[in-house]
């Protein structure tokens, strides 16, 4: 389990192929303090599983569905990503209950560059519209925001300066592919309803 706090931004050193899935190894500092072989951590979002460490970096590996649903196939040497270490109980809670389990991707459509923040309008497949609600959560790569407008098959949030600078939004562009997580809790509620006698 996350929060969607980005702890910092890590950088691909190497892609190794094994089998239809691809083993990455990234750069990081700060991850690294307590993560151990085993450990679940979210690289752009999605909970991978820590199988190697060194003193500067870490490995994990992806299997070909996960490749096929999320944006880590896109990646290459060199690319950044966003990092979170799995939550602790006794942490605090500072976006919202993150899985890890991405629903899909979507595409950024739109960027408008204000004042003193950015606007980044996100597509989505239609299916999960009924997940999203005004000012509700959303998980983008793994960054937990607030929905701020939301239209049939897109919304949008915005953008601080610490935010942009300490993740990978620094370097969306019209086109670029994002993983989406939805809130867990529309989720849960849907399937209950769903299978629910009354």
């Amino acid at each position: 389990m996350f929060t969607g706090i980005v702890e910092e931004i890590g950088k691909v050193e190497s892609l190794t192929e094994f089998g239809d899935g691809i083993e990455f190894t990234f750069n990081a500092k700060r991850v690294l303090k307590d993560l151990a072989i085993d450990n679940s951590i979210s690289v752009n979002g999605v909970c991978l599983t820590t199988v190697r460490k060194t003193r500067n970096s870490f490995s994990v590996q992806a299997v070909h569905e996960t490749l096929r649903k999320t944006n880590l196939g896109d990646l290459n040497k060199g690319s950044i990503v966003n990092l979170e270490r799995s939550v602790k109980l006794q942490d605090r809670l500072g976006g919202h209950l993150v899985q890890g389990h991405i629903d899909g991707t979507g595409k950024v459509t739109a960027i408008q560059t204000l004042q003193t923040s950015w606007l980044y309008t996100i597509s989505f497949p239609q299916i999960f519209r009924k997940y999203l609600i005004p000012v509700g959560s959303i998980s983008v790569d793994g960054v937990s925001l607030t929905v701020a407008r939301l239209h049939k098959n897109e919304f949008t949030v915005a953008i601080i300066p610490f935010t942009f600078e300490h993740t990978v939004f620094q370097q969306y562009k019209k086109g670029s592919c994002v993983n989406l997580e939805f809130d867990i809790i529309g989720k849960y509620l849907e399937s209950l309803l769903k299978n629910t006698k009354l």
